[in-house]
Protein backbone atom coordinates (compact mmCIF):
# COMPACT_ATOMS: atom_id res chain seq x y z
CA UNK A 1 0.00 0.00 0.00
CA UNK A 2 1.47 3.31 -0.81
CA UNK A 3 1.65 6.54 1.19
CA UNK A 4 -1.40 8.03 -0.67
CA UNK A 5 -3.40 4.87 -0.26
CA UNK A 6 -2.61 5.10 3.47
CA UNK A 7 -3.51 8.56 3.98
CA UNK A 8 -6.96 8.17 2.33
CA UNK A 9 -7.51 5.21 4.13
CA UNK A 10 -7.14 7.07 7.24
CA UNK A 11 -8.89 9.88 6.28
CA UNK A 12 -11.72 7.53 5.46
CA UNK A 13 -11.53 6.35 8.89
CA UNK A 14 -11.62 9.66 10.12
CA UNK A 15 -14.35 10.38 8.64
CA UNK A 16 -16.36 7.47 9.99
CA UNK A 17 -15.32 8.04 13.50
CA UNK A 18 -16.14 11.82 13.69
CA UNK A 19 -19.42 11.18 11.74
CA UNK A 20 -19.97 8.58 15.19
CA UNK A 21 -19.51 11.52 17.32
CA UNK A 22 -22.05 13.42 15.82
CA UNK A 23 -24.55 10.92 15.55
CA UNK A 24 -23.79 10.24 19.49
CA UNK A 25 -24.33 13.57 20.12
CA UNK A 26 -27.07 14.32 18.12
CA UNK A 27 -28.96 11.00 20.18
CA UNK A 28 -28.27 12.41 23.54
CA UNK A 29 -30.07 15.91 22.17
CA UNK A 30 -32.75 13.69 21.87
CA UNK A 31 -32.45 14.74 17.70
CA UNK A 32 -34.58 12.59 15.07
CA UNK A 33 -33.15 10.80 12.06
CA UNK A 34 -32.60 13.29 9.97
CA UNK A 35 -31.00 15.35 12.72
CA UNK A 36 -28.58 12.78 13.45
CA UNK A 37 -27.30 12.71 9.92
CA UNK A 38 -26.97 16.28 9.55
CA UNK A 39 -24.50 16.80 12.95
CA UNK A 40 -22.95 13.68 11.89
CA UNK A 41 -22.31 15.21 8.26
CA UNK A 42 -20.68 18.88 9.67
CA UNK A 43 -18.90 17.10 12.35
CA UNK A 44 -17.54 14.88 9.39
CA UNK A 45 -16.63 17.29 7.06
CA UNK A 46 -16.85 20.92 8.55
CA UNK A 47 -13.19 21.42 9.28
CA UNK A 48 -12.16 19.53 5.90
CA UNK A 49 -14.42 22.01 4.46
CA UNK A 50 -12.71 25.10 6.10
CA UNK A 51 -9.32 23.82 5.21
CA UNK A 52 -10.32 23.62 1.01
CA UNK A 53 -12.38 26.86 1.21
CA UNK A 54 -9.32 28.92 2.83
CA UNK A 55 -6.38 26.99 0.90
CA UNK A 56 -9.08 27.44 -2.35
CA UNK A 57 -8.36 23.88 -3.09
CA UNK A 58 -12.11 23.05 -5.37
CA UNK A 59 -13.54 21.04 -5.83
CA UNK A 60 -14.55 20.49 -1.94
CA UNK A 61 -13.05 16.97 -0.96
CA UNK A 62 -16.19 15.30 0.04
CA UNK A 63 -17.52 16.68 -3.79
CA UNK A 64 -14.45 15.39 -5.92
CA UNK A 65 -14.42 11.88 -3.87
CA UNK A 66 -18.16 10.93 -2.90
CA UNK A 67 -16.70 8.06 -0.84
CA UNK A 68 -16.40 10.21 2.17
CA UNK A 69 -20.15 10.61 2.14
CA UNK A 70 -20.78 7.00 1.78
CA UNK A 71 -18.35 6.59 5.07
CA UNK A 72 -20.68 9.20 6.79
CA UNK A 73 -23.84 7.31 6.13
CA UNK A 74 -22.43 4.42 6.91
CA UNK A 75 -20.90 5.17 10.04
CA UNK A 76 -24.10 7.23 11.33
CA UNK A 77 -26.57 4.18 10.65
CA UNK A 78 -23.99 1.84 12.75
CA UNK A 79 -23.72 3.88 15.43
CA UNK A 80 -28.21 4.51 15.47
CA UNK A 81 -28.16 0.79 15.25
CA UNK A 82 -25.64 0.24 17.94
CA UNK A 83 -27.00 2.41 20.34
CA UNK A 84 -30.17 1.48 20.15
CA UNK A 85 -29.74 -1.97 21.40
CA UNK A 86 -26.66 -1.00 23.74
CA UNK A 87 -25.96 2.29 25.63
CA UNK A 88 -22.67 3.79 24.83
CA UNK A 89 -20.37 4.50 27.54
CA UNK A 90 -20.15 8.15 29.00
CA UNK A 91 -17.18 8.61 27.52
CA UNK A 92 -17.81 7.25 23.63
CA UNK A 93 -17.91 11.25 22.79
CA UNK A 94 -15.14 12.13 24.66
CA UNK A 95 -13.53 9.05 23.16
CA UNK A 96 -14.28 9.07 19.43
CA UNK A 97 -14.07 13.13 19.32
CA UNK A 98 -10.20 12.05 20.51
CA UNK A 99 -9.33 10.11 17.94
CA UNK A 100 -10.80 12.15 15.18
CA UNK A 101 -8.73 14.80 16.61
CA UNK A 102 -5.58 12.95 15.87
CA UNK A 103 -6.71 11.58 12.56
CA UNK A 104 -7.82 14.59 11.07
CA UNK A 105 -5.20 17.05 12.47
CA UNK A 106 -2.56 14.81 10.34
CA UNK A 107 -4.14 14.47 7.76
CA UNK A 108 -5.22 18.21 7.25
CA UNK A 109 -1.69 19.63 7.85
CA UNK A 110 -0.73 16.44 5.27
CA UNK A 111 -3.05 18.08 2.60
CA UNK A 112 -2.02 21.78 3.16
CA UNK A 113 1.88 20.59 2.29
CA UNK A 114 0.26 20.81 -1.16
CA UNK A 115 -0.49 25.00 -1.20
CA UNK A 116 1.76 26.22 1.66
CA UNK A 117 5.26 25.16 2.89
CA UNK A 118 4.84 27.61 6.05
CA UNK A 119 4.93 26.12 9.45
CA UNK A 120 2.85 28.40 10.77
CA UNK A 121 0.13 28.16 8.11
CA UNK A 122 0.14 24.10 7.86
CA UNK A 123 -0.30 23.64 11.74
CA UNK A 124 -3.01 26.27 11.34
CA UNK A 125 -4.45 24.53 8.86
CA UNK A 126 -4.14 20.69 10.76
CA UNK A 127 -5.67 22.35 13.74
CA UNK A 128 -8.63 23.71 12.18
CA UNK A 129 -9.10 20.53 9.84
CA UNK A 130 -9.48 18.28 13.32
CA UNK A 131 -11.41 20.96 15.11
CA UNK A 132 -13.53 22.42 13.42
CA UNK A 133 -16.06 19.90 12.71
CA UNK A 134 -16.33 19.16 16.52
CA UNK A 135 -16.66 23.00 17.41
CA UNK A 136 -19.96 23.07 15.16
CA UNK A 137 -20.95 20.17 16.16
CA UNK A 138 -21.19 20.94 19.66
CA UNK A 139 -22.33 24.49 18.68
CA UNK A 140 -25.61 22.90 17.06
CA UNK A 141 -26.04 20.73 20.06
CA UNK A 142 -25.74 24.33 22.37
CA UNK A 143 -23.04 22.92 23.52
CA UNK A 144 -20.24 24.51 24.80
CA UNK A 145 -17.32 23.41 22.50
CA UNK A 146 -14.44 21.48 23.24
CA UNK A 147 -12.15 23.53 21.97
CA UNK A 148 -13.44 26.77 24.01
CA UNK A 149 -14.12 24.99 27.34
CA UNK A 150 -12.09 26.71 30.12
CA UNK A 151 -8.83 24.92 30.45
CA UNK A 152 -8.69 21.52 28.30
CA UNK A 153 -5.76 20.46 25.41
CA UNK A 154 -7.51 20.67 22.87
CA UNK A 155 -6.11 22.92 20.67
CA UNK A 156 -2.95 22.56 22.56
CA UNK A 157 -3.05 18.76 21.51
CA UNK A 158 -3.97 19.30 18.08
CA UNK A 159 -1.01 22.06 17.58
CA UNK A 160 1.46 20.05 18.96
CA UNK A 161 1.12 16.64 17.34
CA UNK A 162 1.28 18.97 13.61
CA UNK A 163 4.44 20.56 15.43
CA UNK A 164 5.91 17.20 15.55
CA UNK A 165 4.90 16.00 12.48
CA UNK A 166 6.70 18.64 10.59
CA UNK A 167 9.54 18.50 13.02
CA UNK A 168 9.64 14.73 11.83
CA UNK A 169 10.04 15.75 8.42
CA UNK A 170 12.18 18.21 8.64
CA UNK A 171 14.86 15.56 10.15
CA UNK A 172 14.27 13.45 6.97
CA UNK A 173 11.10 10.94 8.64
CA UNK A 174 8.77 9.15 5.69
CA UNK A 175 5.47 10.85 5.74
CA UNK A 176 3.66 7.90 6.93
CA UNK A 177 5.88 7.30 9.82
CA UNK A 178 5.63 11.19 11.31
CA UNK A 179 1.57 11.03 10.66
CA UNK A 180 1.73 8.18 12.63
CA UNK A 181 3.66 9.81 15.31
CA UNK A 182 1.91 13.59 15.04
CA UNK A 183 -1.54 11.43 15.77
CA UNK A 184 -0.56 9.23 18.94
CA UNK A 185 1.09 12.73 20.27
CA UNK A 186 -2.61 14.38 19.41
CA UNK A 187 -3.99 11.13 21.03
CA UNK A 188 -1.95 10.86 24.06
CA UNK A 189 -2.33 14.21 25.05
CA UNK A 190 -5.95 14.44 24.57
CA UNK A 191 -6.67 11.08 26.47
CA UNK A 192 -4.28 12.01 29.21
CA UNK A 193 -5.87 15.33 29.70
CA UNK A 194 -9.49 13.42 29.87
CA UNK A 195 -8.30 10.89 32.45
CA UNK A 196 -5.78 12.95 34.16
CA UNK A 197 -7.92 16.49 33.89
CA UNK A 198 -4.67 17.90 32.70
CA UNK A 199 -5.42 21.96 32.50
CA UNK A 200 -3.83 24.73 30.45
CA UNK A 201 -3.54 28.32 32.93
CA UNK A 202 -6.71 30.48 32.53
CA UNK A 203 -6.36 33.24 32.14
CA UNK A 204 -8.50 35.76 34.40
CA UNK A 205 -9.39 39.16 34.96
CA UNK A 206 -11.12 40.43 37.57
CA UNK A 207 -14.56 42.40 36.56
CA UNK A 208 -13.70 45.10 39.45
CA UNK A 209 -10.17 45.69 37.78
Amino acid sequence: MTVVDIFYTLDLIGTGVFAASGAIAAGRKGLDLFGAAVIALVTAIGGGTLRDLLLGRHPLFWIADPAYLYAILLATALTILWTRFWRPPTGALLVADALGLALFTLLGTNAAEAFTSSPVALVLMGTLTGSAGGATRDVLCNEVPLILQSGRLYATAAVAGASGYLALRHFGVAASHAAYAGMTLVAAIRFAALVLDLRLPVYKIDKGA
